[in-house]
């Protein structure tokens, strides 16, 4: 097929395939499980999203006195968890399944390309901040990340700790992590993204959203080791979830975001391959190649001069 054929085609195909990508939905999510929602809640105002917030407090200390249970159910201050290596903090809470399945998903995917080890080299550290979770839905989480990261060994180097309100508030407030409860719609609000620690339990370099450079989480993991700190990078916070009280439904702002990038993606690559199409046609026609075009009429002979 020659691409000239193919260019009216391609335009419409671009359009369908961007307006195709689904927007996915799901049932809301509380802080306390999941629950089936008879009626819409209230939207989440402007007022309360602008509250979550994730600053990047590098060298703030975490408070290593606050006490954490680990998913075995053991109750230890957080420096038991710290002091000896990095660690990577993910702050999370266990029943949501948006963006915190996301950040897990996200993490253990970057480190299973990182050689350094779990419980050698480093530590994983993922605290929830719903104080109704339990020991029980941290070793249910742990094992289910624990399968995906399938490196044996590793085991210690990962933990889903647990916490008192006011625990989890000092932890939040020193890496700069604010999330707000919505208590009409059971609902948290939060960014994601995860923490590289100092062995002290400093902070030492930020990474946001959901995926993570494999090469640049293993540079800040070795430099946090070392004591030293990073750099703030650009921030581009996602946030856990956005009610659409058109459907009464939550979705991921981000993929209604990236379903619009992808819209005008395929409308620009519509729009040139039209203008390609067009001046292939006019060149086309401009040399006599194109189909019916027999070429200027030959003049009427003046016959000879006088």
């Amino acid at each position: 097929m020659k691409t000239s054929a193919f260019r009216p085609l391609a335009i419409p195909i671009l359009l369908s395939a961007a307006l195709a990508i689904p927007t996915p939905a799901v049932r809301a999510q509380g802080g306390y499980g999941p629950r089936d929602i008879a009626a819409p809640p209230p939207a989440i105002s402007h007022n309360t999203a602008s509250k979550v917030k994730f600053d990047q407090r590098l060298g703030a200390q975490v408070p290593l006195n606050q006490i954490f249970r680990d998913e075995e159910g053991r109750a230890a201050p957080l420096a038991s968890h710290l002091g000896r290596r990095p660690a990577v903090l993910a702050l999370v809470f266990h029943s949501c399944p948006l963006l915190c399945s996301q950040i897990l998903s996200g993490l253990t995917r970057t480190l299973k390309a990182v050689p350094l080890q779990p419980g050698v080299d480093f530590d994983v550290l993922a605290v929830s901040f719903d104080p109704e979770d339990s020991p029980s839905d941290a070793k249910e989480k742990k094992a289910v990340y624990l399968e995906r990261y399938d490196r044996p060994g590793s085991e210690e180097g990962w933990r889903f700790l647990t916490g008192e309100k006011e625990a989890i508030d000092a932890l939040c407030e020193a890496v700069g992590f604010e999330y707000v409860y919505n208590p009409a719609s059971k609902q948290f609000a939060h960014a994601a993204g995860i923490v590289v620690l100092t062995p002290g339990g400093q902070a030492a370099q930020y990474f946001f959203g959901i995926d993570y450079p494999a090469k640049e989480l293993e540079a800040a993991i070795k430099r946090a080791g070392e004591g030293r700190l990073g750099s703030k990078i650009h921030a581009l916070l996602l946030l856990c979830y956005d009610y659409d009280s058109a459907t009464g439904q939550y979705t991921l702002s981000i993929f209604r975001l990236l379903r619009a990038l992808a819209a005008l993606t395929a409308l620009s690559l519509g729009a040139y391959l039209f203008l390609m199409f067009r001046r292939d046609r006019r060149g086309r026609f401009e040399s006599g190649d194109a189909p019916g075009f027999k070429g200027p009429a030959p003049s009427a002979d003046p016959g000879p001069r006088s």
